[in-house]
């Protein structure tokens, strides 16, 4: 095990070996033949490109060195031709702020059996008068950001559920194909996380209706990984056990705090009724969430400086097994 390896346990080091094609004997050779690339794109400001960071891509493409440069020059891209988007890219900006603390996105503490991190998002807490699509969007780019820097969630990825109890249609309309494709190209196309399962429950037949619409922005093994549940509890729990879930999804754990995550990343003493002045506690996060050693987590506050009603699922009245919006064709 090198030092980029440090703090994983054996049994994550072994996964990475196995599912990502990872060597430590050859690790800082992929990493080398990554950065060789980027005089091949001077159109694009690699702004970081040291070994710690690269790594996450190559984790992210299973050390394919030509898809791994690939996504790394998207994640650069897509930040330059989006400008507007990463000027105040921090917790304390109004409107990231404003997202985080209605619970977009909310984060569980306890990860999913496979160690997967589950992040989850109740669709009809989105009052459109109070946050912009785009915020809530910021919100979560800047939550995987954090979440990112633990190496055991690079290798091991991440699980989203959606709720759709009480997602209007006049809430639906204002999801329109450019923030729709804004987003998949910033989570699916442009970010070093594996995403192992996109859970939608309780979703209404409009929701159906948005899959055509994102559906030419999607590859195929994203679209093989998203699964409507409707409001069958079985199927989900078919593939997230009941003991890593709340209750809201018929789990074992107690009702989501929805501000939890909010108050992670704000800081232990997070007052929401008084303006915020940031004082980030790196330590805080990684203590709480995993992460790297105190110089780690020093790196994650500098660069977290400068830069960079819940709805509530009902038991199915009959059998059912989640379906894969692939299965819509």
């Amino acid at each position: 095990m090198t030092h980029l390896q440090a703090g994983l346990s054996s049994e994550t080091t072994e996964k990475a070996r196995q599912e990502l094609n990872e060597n430590p004997d050859t690790l800082h050779a992929d990493i080398q033949q990554v950065r060789d690339m980027i005089v091949t794109r001077p159109d694009i400001g690699f702004l970081r490109t040291d070994d710690d960071f690269i790594l996450r891509f190559l984790r992210a493409r299973k050390f394919n060195q030509a898809e791994t440069f690939r996504l790394l020059a998207q994640y650069f891209q897509f930040r330059q031709q989006n400008l507007d988007m990463f000027q105040s890219f921090k917790v304390d900006d109004p409107g990231i702020k404003r997202a985080l603390m209605d619970g977009f996105p909310g984060v569980l503490e306890t990860p999913d059996q496979h160690g997967r991190k589950i992040l989850i998002l109740f669709a009809s807490n989105w009052d459109q008068g109070r946050n912009s699509f785009t915020d809530i969007l910021r919100a979560i780019l800047l939550s995987l950001e954090v979440l990112i820097e633990n190496q055991e969630l690079q290798i091991n990825g991440f699980i989203l559920i959606m709720d759709w109890s009480n997602f209007s249609f006049k809430q639906a309309s204002k999801l329109t194909p450019n923030i729709l494709k804004l987003a998949i190209e910033g989570l699916q196309d442009s970010f070093p996380a594996r995403f192992g399962g996109i859970h939608f429950v309780n979703q209404p037949w409009y929701i159906h209706a948005m899959y055509t619409i994102i559906k030419p922005f999607l590859k195929d093994k994203t679209r093989k990984r998203i699964f409507l549940h409707g409001n069958n509890l079985n199927s989900l729990h078919q593939l997230i056990l009941p003991d890593c879930l709340p209750s809201e999804f018929g789990g074992t754990l107690p009702p989501y705090d929805m501000g939890i995550w909010a108050r992670t990343l704000l800081g232990p003493n997070y007052n929401d009724e008084t303006e915020y002045t940031l004082t980030y506690d790196a330590l805080h996060v990684k203590e709480n969430y995993g992460g790297g050693d105190k110089e780690c987590a020093d790196k994650l506050l500098k660069r977290s400086q400068s830069a960079v009603e819940p709805g509530t699922l009902r038991q199915a009245d009959r059998e059912n097994t989640a379906q894969p919006l692939l299965a819509l064709d």
